[in-house]
């Protein structure tokens, strides 16, 4: 087989082909790098969303859920897919890690904490889920639970907490034992670039019950909002009785359930509370938990049963690559370096014989991206460059975080600046790879700065509901079709290197059939 030509798939976080408006930070961004590329090569789009990718028809796409599906080539069924469907079906009752749980709870008289997103934004967790924790562990004889609340604020608008702690106060209310007893915003709670400071905050609250106090969740959230304060940055309150006790800190003998089932800004927060070598911030005196365990699998190396184990994906694109013999490189900064590496590689840590991977450091001197809208996109493309110039690896995954991490702020002026720093970089990449015959797969895992404000004017911080652009930058002419999907992406690759998809590769390549780069295939 001939030496496949080497190819670059570059992954603009956030990048949706929206409609041209005033919203649209994307189209009010001067960006003549992008514009020369989507203009001089094929170019279609990509549904990103929903059923096209193994969610629940009408919910937006994320970065997790998009590199898994690029990876692996095909739709992957999701998490959030397999847990409805086990409230459904009745199989939430019976899921054996709940099942030992519940039991230690009961066999230890301690209390079962649930942590966890409290929202429908479907990204990171759903409230539906918590409801039905709930009453599964009242029915399995659980006596006292604490809910620990995490406000988002980011996949939601940011003062939809209040409707999101309304609902959960009133089921609460009706469920004995049952109470809140935190609140807390996602920005301290669900960190995941290392910022232990405040995963700190959010410890003290919930193991402590150290920080600002109030009697009444839904007073919790009102007066964040009077100050000013959106949902996603609500400081971690401990919600106290009548006697100015906290209500329910995680103590001895208690147990505790994660129960969001994205992976990524979970683990802090578990490894807190389960590394007894934990030395990132002073604990004081950990609990000593009878159980603790997640809705899925955060991390191997945390030893931790989850409920919904790891599907574990086989004959994804890197497993192709590494048993081919070529080399592979993965390329992001922190914010979106575990995107392509464990979630591009099926949800699997290890990786691939012949893979090499570059950790760039997304900027800590601020408090939000915003203030700094260029994150380490230039450094990521310097790095990215040298080591495309190497001449060592077949295939370079790499990620730009820019107009996903800034769009998440709201801030358009912002993500007009953070679109233009990245197309200064893309112009960059192009020019290097094509001037060594490489070809560039120019895409993204779903859209967010292309949509900035709501409906009723306010700031959009979520992702988008748009398909993403799919551009093919090579030397060689091609034509594209245009109902292409995520999962179409590994099969265009191997297709373009005339090499035959493995069966369980269901995706389609996106070339059409009269393309010259369509010969017969070998198989691997």
């Amino acid at each position: 087989m001939p030496e496949p030509a080497p190819t670059l798939l570059l992954l603009l976080d956030g990048w949706g082909a929206g409609e041209p408006s005033p919203d649209n930070a994307i189209h009010s961004a001067e960006t003549p790098h992008l514009d020369r590329l989507c203009t001089s090569f094929p170019r279609t789009t990509l549904r990103c969303t929903g059923r096209a990718v193994g969610l629940p028809e009408g919910q937006m796409g994320n970065s997790e859920v998009g590199h898994l599906n690029i990876g692996a080539g095909r739709v992957v069924n999701q998490d959030i897919v397999r847990i409805s469907q086990a409230i459904a079906d009745g199989t939430l009752a019976t899921n054996p890690v709940l099942s030992d749980l519940f039991a230690a709870t009961r066999h230890s008289g301690g209390r079962l904490h649930l942590i966890g997103l409290v929202s429908d934004g479907g990204v990171h967790s759903h409230q539906e889920h918590l409801e039905a924790l709930i009453d599964t562990a009242l029915a399995a004889g659980v006596e006292r639970i604490c809910v620990h609340a995490i406000l988002d604020g980011r996949d939601t608008p940011p003062q939809s907490g209040l409707g999101y702690m309304q609902r959960l106060h009133n089921f609460v209310r009706q469920r004995p034992g049952c109470s809140i007893a935190t609140v807390s915003g996602r920005y301290y709670t669900m960190d995941r670039d290392k910022r232990w400071d405040r995963t700190a905050l959010a410890y003290q609250a919930l193991v402590h019950g150290e920080g600002p106090v109030c009697t009444d969740p839904l007073d919790c959230v009102q007066a964040s909002y009077d100050q000013g304060v959106t949902d996603e940055f609500v400081v971690p309150q401990i919600l106290v009785d009548a006697a100015g006790q906290p209500l329910g800190p995680i103590a001895d003998n208690d147990t505790v359930f994660f129960f969001n089932f994205r992976a990524d800004r979970a683990r802090q927060l578990v490894q807190a509370l389960n590394d007894p070598d934990f030395a990132f911030f002073d604990r004081g005196c950990p609990p000593q938990l009878a159980g603790l365990a997640t809705m899925t699998e955060y991390d191997a190396t945390f030893h931790l049963p989850a409920a919904f184990a790891p599907q574990h994906l086989k004959e994804i694109l890197g497993a192709v690559v590494s048993r081919m013999g070529l080399r592979q490189l993965r390329i992001a900064e922190t914010e979106k370096y575990a995107h392509v590496t464990y979630f591009f590689n099926g949800g699997e840590e290890t990786p691939f014989a012949g893979e090499d991977r570059e950790l760039i450091a997304s900027p800590k001197d601020v408090a939000t991206y915003d203030l700094k809208p260029e994150m380490s996109v230039f450094e990521v493309t310097d790095r990215l460059i040298a080591k495309w110039q190497s001449g060592d690896y077949a295939l370079v995954v790499a990620n730009f975080a820019n107009l996903d991490m800034v769009g998440h702020t709201g801030n358009f002026e912002a993500a007009v600046q953070a679109v233009e720093a990245v197309d200064a970089c893309v112009g960059r990449v192009a020019d290097s790879i094509l001037a060594t015959g490489g070809r560039i797969l120019l895409t993204a895992d779903h859209g967010n700065a292309d949509v900035m404000q709501g409906d009723n004017g306010a700031p959009y911080t979520a992702h988008s509901h748009n398909p993403v652009p799919f551009v093919l930058i090579d030397p060689a002419t091609h034509s594209l079709r245009s109902d292409g999907i995520l999962g179409d992406i590994a099969p265009t690759i191997l297709d373009l290197w005339g090499v035959e998809p493995p069966p369980s590769m269901t995706g389609r390549s996106l070339l059409s059939r009269d393309s010259e780069a369509s010969a017969p295939k070998e198989s691997v």
